[in-house]
């Protein structure tokens, strides 16, 4: 079997990220083919390691976030540690970090340092506030995004309390903005030679993906409240009762609207002027919800859909996780969850990635590491330290 080479064969990532946002976005580097080096703290890696799942005593959640890594220990605050870093760093195209603003610099270790010792670095930094601003200092986890973003305050009922999205979004995004940055750092550095700073804050993250929500304030002056599943812009589009569950539905022009009450057989429904237009639809949601849930509650949930389906109305079912991960679309077709062995684990199915690459498709290739699995690989084969100054590095608490 050939080698793999994926679409970032060859790129190598310093990865300084724990937990889930900057780890995330490594993540995504490594599955597409990039050298990604995860360094870790020698007292005890990354916080995920002790967070559950578990599976033979190994965090299921470190295990999906860090395969396709190679794993070494380093103490950056040691004197011997930064020398080390910093002769990686030579060698490297990408540094990932996410500590709060900075401790790398006092550490002499932030962007400005680095760059003196390779131009070409791109340096990659998510934080929970970013880099500049009045509130850089503040901690910054995911729950803290949702909130200050207004993400929180629109999620949810009417009549409910702002709730949390049931993932870590504010994270996955920040992970996820990290990435676009790098890609289109390395797009520049390829071109130029010269690196740069990529500045990501999981707020302002939450606050570009709330799209229309801050529209509606910017230009009607409107705070928007919780709606429920239902959308601001369009209608119906919503979730809907059925006899044995729920489904969602989406109608969202005036085509999909109009066959929408064909199917229901409303076809009277189609000039009423009340319901004409998008904005009369979406003012008059309420009423249409009541119509749309009265044709759908007698049905059960697989023949209204298919219904629908053969109508060419987009509609779902709301599937747990359990259908999700047996789904033959997601899971078959599109290998959405993927089988590894993991050497202490064993048998462990994995989130695939999401990326579709026609030539340089991205893997699931090697476990993630123990802790400083590949020091030797990387101090002694990369750098070219003895196996005595390993051995010593590691007695001293340096790696």
């Amino acid at each position: 079997m050939s080698e793999y080479k994926g679409a970032l064969d060859g790129l190598v990532v310093l990865d300084l990220t724990r937990v889930l946002a900057g780890p995330f976005c490594s993540m995504m580097l490594a599955d597409m083919g990039a050298i990604v080096i995860k360094i870790e703290e020698p007292s005890g890696g990354d916080d995920t390691r002790k967070m559950g799942p578990f599976q033979n005593g190994e965090s299921a959640y470190y295990m999906n976030l860090n395969r396709n890594k190679k794993g070494v220990t380093l103490n950056l605050k040691n004197p011997k540690g930064k020398k080390i870093f910093l002769k990686l760093v030579e060698k490297a195209d990408v540094v990932l970090e996410n500590y709060r603003p900075g401790v790398m610099e006092k550490l002499g270790l932030g962007y400005d340092s680095l760059k003196d010792v390779n131009p070409r670095i791109i340096y990659g930094a998510v934080s929970g506030f970013g880099h500049t601003g009045p509130y850089t200092q503040k901690p910054g986890y995911d729950i803290i995004a949702q909130a200050m973003s207004g993400l929180m305050s629109t999620t949810g009922w009417p009549d409910g309390s702002p709730t949390r999205t049931g993932t870590a979004i504010g994270d996955v995004l920040g992970g996820l903005s990290l990435a676009v940055g790098v890609l289109s750092a390395i797009y520049r550095q390829n071109r130029t030679g010269q690196g740069q700073k990529i500045d990501i804050a999981l707020v302002d993250s939450a606050v570009a993906s709330l799209e229309v929500i801050n529209m509606l304030y910017t230009v009607e002056g409107r705070v928007p409240g919780r709606i429920g599943n239902r959308y601001e812009s369009t209608y119906p589009y919503d979730s809907f009762n059925a006899a044995d569950g729920e489904l969602v539905i989406g109608a969202g022009n005036d085509k999909l609207w109009q066959r929408l009450c064909d199917v229901m057989g409303e076809s009277g429904l189609k000039e009423d002027e009340r319901y004409l237009k998008l904005r009369d639809r979406v003012e008059r949601h309420a009423e249409l919800k009541a119509i749309v849930n009265r044709w759908v509650i007698p049905q059960k949930t697989a023949d209204v859909l298919k219904t629908l389906e053969n109508a060419g109305i987009p509609c779902a079912p709301i599937n747990n996780i359990q259908q999700v991960v047996e789904d033959p679309h997601i899971a078959g077709a599109r290998q959405m969850f993927v089988e590894m062995r993991h050497p202490v684990a064993g048998k462990i199915k994995l989130t695939g990635s999401h990326i579709k690459l026609s030539e340089t498709p991205a893997s699931l290739r090697t476990p993630s590491p123990s802790l400083g699995q590949h020091n030797q690989e990387v101090y002694g084969d990369g750098l070219g330290l003895s196996l005595g100054e390993i051995t010593t590095l590691k007695e001293e608490g340096v790696i």
